[in-house]
């Protein structure tokens, strides 16, 4: 799926959906990273679920509430972050 375009979407702070996503990394109540063509999304709340993925076609969706969305590029670590 590589360069292939994504939307991330957010309603209320209660759901979220995207396309282009191709994995889940890192799932738990409290966060969970999505992997897509350039690089992560890092999403952080409570009580999140996910509700349906297809890695055929990039969909995803997720219920919770949701308090920060971060994107990091590809190649980007912790520990390059911390010896910078």
């Amino acid at each position: 799926m590589e360069n292939v375009q994504h939307t991330l979407t957010i309603e209320n702070r209660k759901r979220l959906s995207a396309s282009g996503i191709e994995g889940v990394r890192d799932f738990s109540p409290a966060s969970f990273t999505l992997i897509y063509g350039e690089g992560r999304i890092i999403v952080s709340g409570s009580d999140m679920k996910i509700t349906a993925f297809s890695k055929q076609t990039g969909a995803f969706a997720a219920v919770g509430n949701f308090t920060a969305v971060k994107y990091a590029a590809k190649g980007e670590s912790f520990a390059k972050k911390l010896f910078k």
